[in-house]
């Protein structure tokens, strides 16, 4: 969720300072872009991954403060809600063994954190959208202890001027609403992160919206939400919804939301922190005592606080990055778009997919972006959302499409190339990739294989019931660590 803030609140003094500030910080990014000397020798990836914790019974467990006590692993934090950690594994290149050791050290370091959360009454569970959460789940007490989750909350309702709306209408419909941003955390996901130069930044992320909707229709792992079956990736609308800031008033004279998929392909990444700035006011206008021209002109390398912070709050399904390593700044794409799960190697399945064809398409020389209009891409993305792997998409040369077949016969083979361009040796690129194909021929994914089991139980138990024992068959196939395509009950 970004970085820590404390409790406080906000004049308006503190609002126009700020905003002065941010506009410094990007000034000097703008100078740094042309000028600093950015990491971008040997780029690295990265992957985060946030969890749900649950008891027993399948239940909702709030307890990730004693969790994460009990697991003492800097690798594990805090997340929004009190049923939720997120992991960040350490970055590492892709070459040699890349992939596979990113899912060894996964395995280990989650097996290592649910053998010491099972001393709590809680066990990890890597899902998109918890299944068994219910209304009495969604109240504010269910915020996790750090302050910043409490006064993101009071931000967003504050600038909103009402309770958040949740209206999603898929198998079925829900519409209910909230008094904080608590259904935000019911949305947990598998993160990506590429590092880049500044010149192949565009084509990194333009590359990455492009694929968006592939990813989702081939990873969806999010039907439930509240009891009903609704989205295959539920968690595309549930979060746009439940961070919009919006009054409906504001939505009809066209203001942009805060979880965006963009409106156009990009030049530069200064375009899209150029955008934060210009269109979204600040969340958390925290302003730090750093001259970032100062730190610049005297050799040194700015923190940015102010553009930082305020660009964790605009959610970006692909969302740039400015860091800072070993005093060296960096700049990476964050790609969001994916639900956690099912199980580690279907989540390497999915980064070894990603890596690859965004690769590819990257460092095509005729790219892909040039040949389709940004709202294609965003049409793709939300069908892929709603439908899954039974979506049908738009693209270049080919025109209307099943997802699958076109991962079959197209995609596959450049992801093959890009995984080769990283360094991956083709047994292991075989072993991931594989793990997507297979699933594109068997029409299968997470959110198909619980659905399919959820009709199956709800047959003979209630819908709670239901829900519940069909996620503890989830959980168990889990741990097997066999590829969801595999899963036979």
């Amino acid at each position: 969720m970004g970085e820590e803030v404390e409790t406080q609140e906000f004049s308006r003094a503190d609002r126009t300072r700020h905003r002065e500030k941010v506009r410094q910080c990007l000034d000097v990014f703008a100078r740094m872009l042309r000028d600093a000397q950015f990491d971008t020798d040997d780029p690295m990836t990265g992957l985060e991954i946030e969890l749900n914790l649950v008891d027993d019974a399948g239940d909702p467990a709030f307890k990730n403060a004693e969790a994460l006590e009990r697991i003492a692993d800097p690798d594990f934090q805090t997340e929004l809600g009190q049923f939720n950690v997120e992991i960040n594994v350490p970055p590492r290149l892709l070459r040699g063994d890349g992939l596979t050791a990113y899912e060894e050290n996964l395995r280990v370091s989650l097996n290592d954190a649910e053998s010491k959360a099972n001393d709590i009454g809680a066990h990890m569970v890597m899902i998109g959208i918890l299944p068994t959460l219910a209304e009495g789940h969604m109240s504010p007490d269910s915020l996790s202890g750090n302050p910043r989750y409490q006064l993101l909350s009071d931000q967003i309702l504050a600038a909103r001027g009402e309770d958040i709306l949740i209206d999603i209408d898929g198998v079925e419909r829900l519409r209910t609403t909230a008094d904080s941003i608590v259904p935000e955390a019911a949305c947990t996901s598998t993160q990506l992160h590429v590092q880049t130069s500044p010149e192949q930044f565009a084509d990194y992320w333009n590359a990455s919206q492009a694929i968006a909707g592939i990813q989702l229709a081939v990873g969806s792992n999010s039907p439930f939400l509240l009891g009903r079956e609704l989205w295959r990736e539920t968690r595309i609308p549930l979060f746009e919804q439940a961070t919009d800031t919006r009054s409906e008033e504001l939505k009809a004279q066209g203001v942009r939301p805060r979880v965006w998929f963009g409106e156009r392909w990009i030049t530069s990444v200064f375009d899209l922190f150029e955008e934060n700035v210009r269109y979204f006011p600040a969340l958390l206008p925290v302003t730090e005592e750093e001259d970032p021209r100062t730190v610049l002109e005297e050799g040194g390398v700015p923190e940015l606080a102010e553009l930082r912070l305020h660009n964790g709050t605009i959610y970006r399904w692909n969302r740039p990055v400015y860091d800072i390593a070993s005093g060296a700044p960096h700049l990476r794409v964050e790609n969001r778009v994916l639900a956690a799960g099912p199980t580690v190697a279907d989540t390497m399945a999915n980064a070894a997919f990603y890596f690859g064809l965004v690769r590819a398409l990257a460092e095509s020389e005729r790219p892909l972006w040039s040949q389709m209009s940004f709202s294609a891409a965003e049409e793709n993305f939300h069908a892929a959302a709603r439908h899954g792997v039974d979506a049908s998409v738009y693209w270049p040369g080919v025109g209307q499409v099943q997802a699958t077949e076109l991962v079959l016969r197209r995609l596959l083979p450049m992801a093959y190339d890009g995984l080769a361009a990283w360094g991956v040796g083709r047994e292991e690129a075989d072993r991931f990739l594989g793990i997507i194909e297979q699933r594109c021929l068997q029409g299968t994914s997470g959110a198909a294989w619980f659905g399919t089991r959820f009709h199956v139980h709800y047959q003979r138990e209630s819908r709670g019931d239901a829900l519940r024992h069909t996620l503890l068959q989830y959980i168990e196939h889990m741990h097997s660590n066999e590829p969801v395509h595999e899963w036979r009950d």
